[in-house]
């Protein structure tokens, strides 16, 4: 199995670091969280994995080549001309990820130990096109899903703003979708690449949302012991307490 780390992004959250340093590479317990992710996929029976690239992303080279890769065969998907943000980047990268079996993506700047394992046999098992972690966590931003799990919108709970065709299908009883934030580990299947619409530089929430109508789109319902966004600097000494 294969797999995508998300690394190229400007880490604007988490400045000073990232006025001299790309987000990926700040330091938790001795350890970046690149090197963090990259042991997490190993845990998880992954060491094939690309990582996307481009703020500063000599360090992030030089990091890894300098450390072997942590155990790991890396590939490097460059994004100096242009980030491409989430879904721009892993469609950018669908050469390095072109297989037959399903692979995963995940965030930098999330640490978490939920089982990737388990999400796989999920995604499998329901034999969905996309399969993400969603957990209940108090967040601004979350997902919109019915009974049986299908996403069908996004809703930004302190504008109230909400995202999705799905939601204005007839069908839909908008008082029985449940809301769960996004983990940001993500179980794709390769027929991804052939589905989605959008091109250029967008984010993957894009391409859940427009994908929903037609195709299996699902939550995997997970409660991580544990889980941070080290996207700030406060949170990396709130990191540094949970992942030693």
């Amino acid at each position: 199995m294969e797999a995508m780390i998300f690394a190229a992004g400007l880490g604007t959250r988490l400045k000073p670091w990232t006025d001299h340093h790309p987000k990926a590479l700040a330091i938790v317990n001795g350890k970046s969280l690149l090197q963090r992710n990259i042991e997490y996929l190993q845990a998880n029976g992954i060491k094939d994995v690309v990582v996307n690239v481009h703020h500063f992303a000599d360090q992030i080279e030089n990091a890894i080549r300098e450390n072997n890769g942590w155990g790991s065969n890396i590939l490097i998907s460059d994004e100096r001309r242009e980030v491409l943000e989430t879904g721009g980047g892993l469609l950018f990268a669908r050469h390095l990820l072109d297989g037959d079996e399903p692979f995963i993506t995940l965030n930098a700047d999330i640490l978490t130990d939920l089982s990737i394992n388990e999400l796989i046999a999920f995604h499998k098992k329901n034999q969905a096109l996309i399969s993400f972690a969603v957990s209940k966590r108090e967040s601004s931003r979350q997902f919109l899903f019915n009974k049986d799990m299908q996403l069908c919108g996004w809703k930004n709970r302190l504008t109230q703003e909400e995202k999705g065709p799905v939601l204005y299908n007839a069908s839909i009883n908008r008082n029985e979708l449940e809301e769960w934030a996004y983990s940001c580990v993500v179980a794709f299947s390769p027929d991804f690449f052939k589905a989605v619409k959008e091109k250029g530089k967008f984010s993957l929430t894009e391409s859940y949302l427009s994908l929903a109508s037609e195709y299996k789109i699902l939550g995997w319902p997970c409660q991580p012991e544990k889980w941070i966004d080290v996207g700030k600097p406060e949170s990396i000494e709130k990191a540094s307490e949970i992942f030693k």
